[in-house]
């Protein structure tokens, strides 16, 4: 499972699956913390799709923390004020550079939330459904 995709479960999914990763591994290694959970404004690129050219839409907040596993960096970058979550992502991350044992049996659990987040996801989407107008069966 590639980066980008282990970010999206994580930020998509429940914190405390996040939070239990993150604390596995602060009990089994030295964290060092290279850059606390701190603010900054990133602009958000976005493609026009009659030109398909791209435009910056504007800026957003974004928290980012960065810490040091064996000598492995990690980063957590998230949108809004999320300090504890950057900071796990951060730490997740760098476990994943360091190629650490614990992230060997990770994979099921993140094809396990995977499939919860999705699961929510055609619920949330069937419960608006049902408030969906036929236009066609009205009577006028």
């Amino acid at each position: 499972m590639n980066r980008r995709k282990r970010t999206e479960i994580l930020i998509d999914g429940s914190p405390k699956f996040v939070n239990e990763l993150a604390s596995e591994i602060e009990r089994n290694y030295d964290i060092h913390i290279l850059s606390k959970p701190q603010h900054a404004l990133t602009m958000i690129k976005m493609r026009e799709t009659a030109k398909n050219s791209l435009f910056y839409l504007g800026e957003v907040l974004v928290t980012e923390t960065k810490v040091q596993i064996n000598n492995k960096l990690g980063i957590g970058v998230v949108v809004g004020n999320e300090e504890q979550l950057s900071y796990e992502l951060a730490v997740i991350d760098a476990a994943y550079q360091g190629n650490l044992v614990e992230t060997i049996h990770w994979t099921f659990l993140f094809e396990e939330e995977e499939k919860r987040i999705h699961e929510n996801r055609k619920k949330k989407e069937a419960s608006i459904l049902k408030t969906k107008v036929n236009f066609e069966m009205m009577d006028v």
